[in-house]
């Protein structure tokens, strides 16, 4: 190596290092934005039913018409994801047979407790037949709508002794201090941005709701689901979207004909 070339090695070294240093600084400074859900000190278990944390996301009990389950947080998820992710989980239940599960997870401060929603679905045997963006109105502390990402699956299951198809209606969206996407891309730039600007890492809430029917009932079943979205999202979530003007409130009727228990799966 020339003397000139060493000269660009060392200046190349030296670069990186004070680049190193620079994010090492930005890093120790770094501080935690604040969740934009609930957080309580109820405890949550593990499928074998053993307590793996005295915190939770809040997910409402009491929702008329439902009857609730607490649901447990997987050993892979317990496995997989950091040990400062916060959980929450809720199966509700309907007089008619209709169930939804709602979860959330909450980063820490490391930011791989969020990855894209797409991979668990796909590792779980779901196929995704279609993705759109959906607005969903949500009566409180305001009339607001906000946009979630819808995915119609599918999957094989024998029902009663016999193949039969499953579809799966999955929705979700990301939420942070006073923000709000269904766009995980978008989510991943919201957070560069601010950790970039402000130095501030959001602890970012990946939220699904899930329900599973019988092909061609999806649009009934998917009405169903916004029905317990409005009862209870208002109940955990703190960051809101803009005031619609002159809208009313959530009118808790009946929307669409039950959807029979499937017994079937449904994913983290």
């Amino acid at each position: 190596m020339t003397r000139s070339e060493l000269k660009i090695f060392g200046l190349a070294c030296l670069v990186m290092a004070l680049c190193a240093l620079v994010l090492l600084r930005l890093q120790r400074a770094q501080k935690l934005g604040v969740p934009g859900v609930r957080v309580v000190q109820e405890a949550i278990r593990n499928e074998a039913g053993r307590v793996v944390a005295n915190q939770s996301v809040y997910l409402p009990s009491n929702v008329e018409g439902y009857t609730f389950g607490k649901q447990p947080v997987t050993d892979m998820e317990l496995n997989w994801l950091p040990k400062d992710t916060t959980y929450g989980r809720a199966h509700y239940t309907a007089k008619d047979g209709f169930e939804t599960r709602a979860s959330v997870v909450l980063m820490g401060a490391d930011r791989t407790s969020i990855h894209k929603p797409q991979y668990c679905l796909v590792g779980q045997g779901w196929q995704i037949e279609k993705t759109e963006v959906v607005t969903v109105r949500i009566p409180k502390p305001h009339p607001y709508d906000m946009k979630v990402m819808k995915l119609t699956t599918s999957i094989q299951r024998r029902v009663n002794g016999q193949p039969q198809t499953i579809h799966g209606l999955y929705t979700y969206w990301f939420v942070a201090d006073q923000q709000m996407t269904p766009d995980h891309l978008e989510r991943m730039m919201l957070m560069a941005r601010d950790m970039l600007t402000s130095n501030t890492l959001q602890r970012w809430a990946y939220i699904t709701y899930f329900s599973v029917c019988y092909p061609g009932s999806e649009g009934s079943t998917f009405e169903r689901m916004k029905e317990v979205m409005a009862l209870t999202v208002p109940e955990f979530q703190l960051s809101t979207g803009p005031q619609l003007v002159g809208q009313q409130g959530f009118s808790n009727e009946s929307s669409g004909s039950a959807v029979a228990r499937l017994g079937v799966s449904l994913p983290e």
